[in-house]
């Protein structure tokens, strides 16, 4: 085995901090500034210091590793990419604010790729010509760029991030799901082997486009999605994606709609109060604009609208709340006192639960009234049913009816099947095997690089430090020497041997370092063995401590390297 080479702390480029950063608030945060991996550069713009390089090519081998035996294709395409292929598909626009755009000096128009569907499909467009080309999957493992509003959580959510893109072309729509379960099976291999406690869920397609599209999600508290898993079936998903039936009730049995007086009830609170009813059986009418188009979305009074999930149904279209404004110039909008039935020049959207024969308490259109026993599909009609409520935790699971859990989570993997959304854009064609044109259907795969190094710092961390798995580490064991000549000089030794047999090795040899200092480091870099050069250096006795477990013992140099050869 070829010799490893020893990093000495005593010139590597990276200084501990004792404190936490004055910004961080999530743990990656704080632990990787903290242990010298990455130091801020500007908001959302982060350096990668030696040893959060050494981490980051770990998880992009990996990555490699596992893509290459589906037979998937490295390439590399530019970052900086020509606005005619985005404006062809409609992206040039639909991603509106986090696209960075720019102009040469010849006033061309520029972007700063956030994904590489368009280029990837004209790449295939310029090599492949018969289905005999196909099916391909490409990758590469490339910066990313978006303009988030508001950068936070250190590499969790940058403005410049790294990330494994790869793309299947496939001829049919089998192929495409063939494809699609190569990619799902890789990434579980992936996410095993990086020691990540994972979930994939149902998700959303977005600005991606395409039918069928899954999550991989790593549950912490620093995540900004949210998920729901069943506890009695398989069921799991984003809750943006969570979706319900309609069911129908009989309603016949319930009163003609009434009018009742309500002063000052204007909102959910005050009317439940006022009527002595729960929240839950009066309906919230929520007035929006969708591209300057009043709309109403009815929702039972004791859910919220997921302004998330309405501007998903509804996209690529603008959605905003509608205004005093608004409310002059349609004085039949009656402000806190709106209802379904009734209403004039305003498309009803609604949650499934607001199904038909399903009765309620809602506004009357006029103010200081609401009405009573008013039945959906006999006093107002439903134009189209949407759901858009946030989760609550015990909704009932979709698929089972139990109650479900909802936790935090990192995305860190999303697979798309795609379908032809860019392919039709972008006229991508084969000569199919009875000679005639036929049009090619996609897959798109991310995952998160740069990210899925920040959640495994969140899943793998105790109150003293990191604790990284072996496959993505920066060394194989962190030498200590605690501080006195002979102490460094048995350190370097075993370090010395310990690369020569091929073990990777992170020695701490800094002089005028106190031993405190020196273990404190240690646990707080995370390296999965600690080496100790300490009180019975002199007998050629070191000390093992395993990281994760704690667990130590003394050992003679020759049992300590053959010992962590063997790991």
């Amino acid at each position: 085995m070829a010799n490893a080479p020893v990093q000495r702390m005593s010139q590597l480029m990276a200084k501990t901090l004792r404190d936490d950063p004055a910004d961080a608030e999530v743990l990656s945060h704080k632990l990787l500034v903290r242990a010298g991996y990455v130091r801020r550069t500007a908001a959302g713009i982060w350096s990668w210091l030696p040893l959060g390089k050494k981490v980051l090519a770990n998880v992009e081998r990996i990555v490699r590793e596992e893509m290459d035996a589906i037979g998937a294709q490295e390439v590399l395409l530019p970052a900086l990419l020509p606005r005619e292929p985005y404006e062809a598909t409609g992206r040039w626009d639909e991603y509106g604010g986090e696209l960075f755009r720019l102009k040469d000096r010849k006033g061309g128009d520029y972007l700063l790729g956030p994904t590489h569907e368009e280029i990837f499909t004209l790449l295939v467009k310029d090599q492949a010509s018969s289905y005999k080309d196909l099916p391909v999957i490409l990758y590469q493992i490339q910066t990313k760029y978006r303009d988030e509003a508001r950068p936070r959580a250190g590499i969790l959510r940058g403005r410049e991030f790294l990330m494994k893109d790869s793309y299947s072309f496939d001829v049919t729509d089998e192929g495409l799901g063939e494809s699609y379960v190569l990619h799902r099976q890789a990434y579980q291999r992936i996410f095993e082997r990086l020691g990540l406690d994972y979930r994939i869920c149902a998700a959303t397609a977005g600005a991606m486009g395409g039918s069928k599209s899954e999550e991989f999600l790593v549950p912490a508290e620093a995540g900004e999605d949210v998920f729901a898993d069943c506890p009695n079936c398989d069921f799991a998903a984003n809750t943006e994606a969570i979706t319900y039936e309609v069911r129908p009730v009989d309603g016949s049995g319930v009163p003609a709609a009434q009018d009742i007086p309500t002063p000052e009830t204007p909102t959910i609170e005050t009317l439940a109060a006022s009527l002595g009813v729960p929240a839950s059986a009066t309906l919230k009418n929520l007035l929006v604009k969708v591209d300057g188009e009043i709309v109403a979305v009815g929702v039972p009074g004791d859910r919220e609208v997921d302004m998330g999930k309405l501007e998903a149904h509804f996209a690529p279209a603008e959605v905003e709340l509608v205004t005093e404004a608004d409310f002059a110039a349609r004085p039949d909008l009656v402000r806190g006192y709106v209802g379904p039935q009734g209403l004039e020049k305003v498309r009803y959207l609604a949650d499934p639960r607001v199904a038909p024969g399903t009765s309620w308490i809602t506004g009357a259109n006029k103010a200081d009234t609401h009405a009573k026993n008013v039945v959906a599909g006999r006093d107002f009609e439903v134009d189209a049913y949407v759901d858009v409520v946030v989760a609550q935790d015990g909704d009932p699971c979709p698929k089972c009816g139990t109650g479900l859990r909802l936790d935090r989570a990192i995305e860190i993997g999303h697979i798309f099947q795609l379908g032809r959304k860019y392919t039709d854009a972008l006229k991508l064609d084969v000569l199919g095997q009875n000679g005639k044109p036929v049009r090619v259907t996609m897959g798109s795969y991310g995952i998160g690089v740069s990210r899925a190094v920040a959640a495994l710092a969140e899943q793998h961390a105790d109150d003293k430090g990191l604790i990284w798995s072996k496959e993505v580490a920066p060394a194989d064991v962190h030498v200590v020497a605690a501080g006195k000549a002979l102490q460094t000089e048995l350190a370097l030794d075993v370090s010395a041997k310990l690369a020569a047999a091929g073990v990777r090795v992170l020695v701490d040899d800094r002089a005028g370092v106190s031993p405190g200092v020196k273990f404190t480091d240690s646990e707080l870099i995370g390296v999965p063995q600690i080496l100790v050069a300490g009180r019975r250096a002199a007998e050629g006795v070191v000390e093992l401590k395993d990281r994760r477990t704690g667990e130590r013992e003394e050992l003679t140099v020759e049992e300590a390297v053959a010992r962590l050869t063997a790991l």
